[in-house]
Formats: C-alpha cells, structure tokens, sequence
C-alpha cells in the first residue's frame, strides 16, 4: 500500500505533499523532515529503495525514490509493493507531470498546484501505464480532464 507521496527540493522543502493515511499535522511534518534527511544522506550510487523502520508506525515500511534535477519524488510503502515497479511508477509519474507541464520543475509545482487536477496526478499516471502501447502517433492524449493537442510534426521532418 502506499502511504504517501512527498516530493520536495534539494533544500527538504516540500513542493507536493500526499498522504494516504489520516496523520496529525506534526506527524506529517516529522514524516517529511525524516524522510528527507534519510534520503539526502545516501550516495548518489545506491540503491534507490530505503527500509525505513517505523516512519509511519509499522516495521515494513519503505522509501523509494528518484532524484529528477532539484527534485526528490519520495515514495512511503508498505513491504507489499514491488521497488520496481513503485520506481516505474514514479517514472510515468514525472513523464505525466512533464506533460502536464512541458517539462515539469520545482516552480510549476509551487505556483501551478491547480494545473490540471494536479492531486489526481499519480492516479493518471497508473492509468496512462495501461496504455503505453500506442499503434500510432497519436493526436489528441487526453488524462483524466487534461487534453493535450499532439502537433503535426511531419512538416518538420
């Protein structure tokens, strides 16, 4: 099960905050101020998957992340996720907001929080993994209520 989604910048500020699970407000803000600090203190060259003791009050838990530029996109789950597929997941998730966004960064996320039913986001991201195979270049991609118009791009080839 996952039980929260965190991304935040280089600095630990939090750019968007999801939890699945009803927290206080200082449970949620110690959850973030640990995960960051568990995640920034590891070498660039490890693993991506974290066992994280009780962050969220069960042993099992576990953080898997990727560091996209000034971001991290934190995972919080339970043993009974794949890593693997919880990173592929967080793959489709940043490809989504790229669309969302034409190439996401920390600024979209602070002032364009409403683009697009921004919330809903990692749900449109599990969906958009179902279609992934695409018989051809397609026109018109429509996620959940975003609708993005494909340009013709023959004329540039």
């Amino acid at each position: 099960m996952i039980n929260a989604i965190l991304v935040f910048n280089n600095h630990g500020k939090p750019r968007l905050v999801r939890f699945y699970r009803h927290l206080a407000e200082e449970a949620q803000q110690q959850i973030l101020r640990d995960a960051f600090h568990m995640v920034l203190r590891r070498d660039e060259h490890v693993c991506n998957f974290l066992e994280c003791g009780s962050l969220f009050g069960s042993p099992d838990c576990k953080l898997i992340y990727r560091h996209y530029a000034t971001l991290y996109f934190v995972f919080c789950v339970d043993s009974s996720e794949s890593e693997l597929g919880i990173l592929d997941l967080i793959q489709v998730f940043v490809e989504t907001l790229d669309k969302c966004f034409e190439n996401v960064c920390e600024l979209d996320l602070i002032f364009h929080m409403d683009k697009g039913g921004l919330s809903a986001a990692p749900s449109r991201a599990v969906s958009a993994m179902k279609n992934i195979n695409l018989p051809e270049m397609p026109r018109n991609i429509s996620i959940g209520d975003i609708n993005i118009k494909v340009p013709n791009l023959s004329q540039f080839m």
